[in-house]
């Protein structure tokens, strides 16, 4: 497992007013988040996207982030992906402090550690499937192939079309395999399913149930849809930018058997 850069992973000193815990930041969790607090300032007004969120996220776990639009959802997993920056509080990804890093540590942090995954699919529609995961194998340290990673999403014999002759399901599949390609610890998931029918969305969700079982991948997904809920082995329910409850799966689903 790679590690983040040694200025990244050392821990800052507690700041004015913040008493450090005595155990301090826990190595052996992917994800640790303690008091995050996210305010944006829109002209005069405030807008508390998190209040206080206290979160863990161990290896090789399924997560979904569950609530309704505006529960602070997308605000929490932008965070944990270094894509945004909490107003308070502090963020540990394997002990290492991801509050306490420049931006040139959070690009790599993002290059080398995270695969992202959104509700729109972002190919480059002059790029064939596999050109479009070659873009990220370029840079990658250890890359799978564009064809592994096409592969492991069902799209081997799709890997030489273009995204317009691609079902929109199909082009979420090229999505997640171009963020898996470079074998991230963590795939963070945004509606992956928000813009298709429940046949494609069931197929987009076995691609990632099986890059979370198959490779290990801890994965994050967030959601509206109650129904997706069934196939993690933790559900965090969000509301109004707090953790409101958290549940357990004793018995995931397979996306197949979802209703939705």
């Amino acid at each position: 497992m790679r590690t983040l850069d040694a200025p990244t992973v050392a821990e800052a000193p507690p700041t004015a007013g913040q008493a450090k815990q005595d155990d301090g930041p826990r190595p052996d969790l992917v994800f640790e988040a303690r008091g995050v607090t996210k305010v944006y300032h829109m002209g005069e007004v405030d807008v508390h996207a998190l209040r206080g969120v206290d979160l863990e996220l161990a290896a090789s776990e399924f997560t979904v982030f569950l609530g309704p639009s505006g529960s602070g959802k997308s605000t929490l997993l932008n965070i944990l992906g270094g894509l945004d920056v909490p107003t308070a509080g502090r963020v540990f990804y394997r002990g290492g402090e991801l509050t306490a890093a420049d931006e040139a540590h959070l690009t790599r942090y993002r290059r080398h550690h995270v695969g992202f995954v959104f509700q729109f699919y972002n190919l480059i529609p002059s790029l064939t499937a596999r050109e479009n995961v070659a873009l990220v194998t370029e840079i990658a340290p250890d890359p799978m192939t564009p064809e592994e990673a096409l592969d492991r999403v069902g799209l081997a014999d799709r890997m030489d079309h273009f995204p317009a002759q691609l079902s929109g399901g199909q082009q979420q599949r090229v999505a997640i395999a171009r963020a898996i390609a470079k074998r991230p610890d963590v795939l963070l998931c945004d509606e992956p399913t928000g813009a298709l029918d429940i046949t494609t969305g069931v197929l987009v969700l076995e691609a990632i149930a099986a890059v979370n079982r198959d490779l290990g991948t801890t994965t994050a997904v967030i959601t509206h849809n109650a129904s997706i809920a069934a196939i993690a082995d933790r559900v965090i329910y969000l509301s109004d930018g707090q953790i409101a409850r958290v549940e357990h799966n004793t018995h995931k689903m397979s996306p197949q058997d979802l209703e939705w």
